[in-house]
């Protein structure tokens, strides 16, 4: 923070987004923020939470999609519920057309039914109506974004309800981004645009509240 405060123009914006992306780095898992293959167990209350989500979804023969906006989270994950052996792919940017539709047609034919998606791979032009459960593992700036992902389970031909669940660390930065997103829903469009840039233009003193690590820090 007092670096962003001697700061200016782009070279602030880039120490905003460094901080940021750090923090919510740190929020889907410890390991993520280091670099670290694992181990992955009993370090984040994030990964414990998605495990008992994905066990009930599971074990109701259900089928599930978890995004991520973070290529080596998503390895990670991919990772960690394969050696809990469920079987599981992971779609991102970097996979080839021909392999990406592969991965597409075999989850809808049930041959896995936990598929990791980069969000901004996946947040287009993919048909997933096996999908009745989506999983957001980390929270996007801009709502229309996780809308886009969400739609994937949404799209013509589902006949069954799709359950959005959205993970946040409660008292941190997740935690203050959710509620604001969730306060200006119905102004989205006005406050935070078609992009993301509005988060690096926060002011010092509310970027400050933003980060303040505890329930509750940083309220009016």
């Amino acid at each position: 923070m007092d670096q962003v405060r001697r700061a200016e123009g782009i070279s602030r914006r880039g120490l905003v987004l460094k901080l940021l992306t750090g923090l919510k780095q740190i929020c889907d898992h410890p390991a993520h923020y280091l670099g670290q293959r694992g181990p992955l167990a009993g370090r984040s209350g994030k990964l414990d939470a998605l495990d008992e989500l994905v066990e009930v979804i599971a074990a109701e023969g259900e089928s599930v999609l978890i995004f991520t906006q973070y290529v080596a989270m998503g390895r990670l994950l991919e990772r960690h519920l394969a050696g809990q052996g469920r079987s599981t792919a992971f779609l991102h940017g970097s996979v080839p057309a021909a392999r990406r539709q592969e991965q597409v047609d075999r989850f809808q034919a049930g041959e896995f039914g936990v598929f990791v998606i980069s969000l901004k791979a996946g947040g287009t032009g993919l048909n997933l109506t096996r999908a009745t459960h989506v999983v957001h593992y980390d929270r996007w700036w801009n709502p229309a974004v996780e809308d886009q992902a969400s739609d994937r389970a949404w799209r013509i031909g589902q006949d069954r309800p799709v359950q959005v669940h959205r993970m946040v660390c409660e008292g941190t930065v997740e935690d203050r981004v959710a509620t604001l997103l969730a306060d200006k829903r119905a102004l989205a469009d006005i406050v935070v645009g078609g992009g993301e840039g509005w988060i690096t233009e926060l002011g010092d003193d509310d970027l400050a509240a933003l980060v303040a690590l505890g329930a509750g820090a940083g309220e009016g």
